[in-house]
């Protein structure tokens, strides 16, 4: 009886492996890799592949500013409609990618809700790099809060304490406690977010639209090459597999790097109040 379940059990997970890993082989196993990736020399791939290093990059940077200190506030301060800030931040994570684009169209659009002072004053959002910034924090910045908020509750209170105790102010306590202990689920977050951005397809099209070299990410591209030409959209689709495979594998074990590194010496000593 044993036996049988564990045949069952083991059948189950092979069939689900086997599944979510042949569509990704068959990438790979259309053309050489050697051709796959002297595809990525074709003009529309490099255009789109600037176009989305430049917004991610800008996007992560804007989600690690704003989203670690939001997520240390919200980790560490119990009051009445928590719950709703935690589920108003979580929310974009279950939205159908059409309704966060028009969401960021009724927010942002051309004489919408902010829209309409934002051109007043000479800036047009939409069509722009700058919303394709805009869409990917919508989509993304959830991944890493909610993983960062995670991150700073899993720190020691004790440890806090202590350091508070011996005369930190709260933001060295931020600085040299906290955030250090909680870096491996902040890179984790971190990581999760950037791949998540890389991805983005359908409120970035929808806010931003698809102009070869100014708005078309990778994934916009390879939407636009399906018919006209396809080795170039596998080409593009590889590069996303393996930056994608690269950042989870990375997810993985960074937490333990990290956790090795960040408790190996406490940052609390009496120079921490200077």
């Amino acid at each position: 009886m044993t036996r049988g379940f564990t045949a069952v059990l083991v059948a189950a997970t092979a069939l689900a492996l086997a599944f979510l890993l042949l569509p990704v082989v068959a990438i790979f196993l259309r053309v050489s890799p050697g051709h796959l990736f002297a595809q990525l020399d074709n003009p529309v791939a490099r255009d789109a592949l600037l176009v989305s290093l430049k917004t991610n990059v800008v996007a992560e940077a804007l989600i690690l500013l704003v989203g670690t200190p939001a997520a240390y506030f919200l980790a560490n301060n119990r009051f009445r409609g928590r719950a709703l800030v935690i589920t108003a931040i979580e929310l974009p994570l279950v939205l159908p990618p059409a309704v966060a684009g028009i969401a960021l169209l009724a927010t942002f659009g051309r004489f919408q809700l902010l829209g309409g002072t934002l051109h007043w004053l000479g800036i047009d959002i939409g069509f722009t790099q700058a919303a394709v910034v805009l869409a990917i924090l919508f989509v993304a910045s959830p991944f890493y809060l909610r993983q960062a908020i995670s991150a700073f509750e899993a720190v020691d209170r004790p440890l806090l304490d202590a350091a508070r105790t011996l005369g930190a102010r709260p933001h060295r306590v931020f600085f040299r406690v906290a955030l250090p202990l909680a870096l491996g689920g902040l890179g984790a977050g971190a990581a999760l977010a950037f791949a998540r951005a890389l991805g983005e397809f359908g409120a970035t099209i929808m806010f931003a639209g698809s102009l070869r070299g100014v708005t078309q990410t990778l994934p916009l591209a390879i939407y636009a090459e399906f018919d006209l030409n396809f080795d170039v959209a596998l080409a593009m689709g590889a590069l996303l597999v393996i930056v994608s495979g690269t950042i989870l594998l990375a997810v993985k074990l960074l937490p333990r790097w990290m956790r090795s590194g960040s408790t190996s010496s406490l940052p609390f000593a009496p120079s921490i109040s200077s």
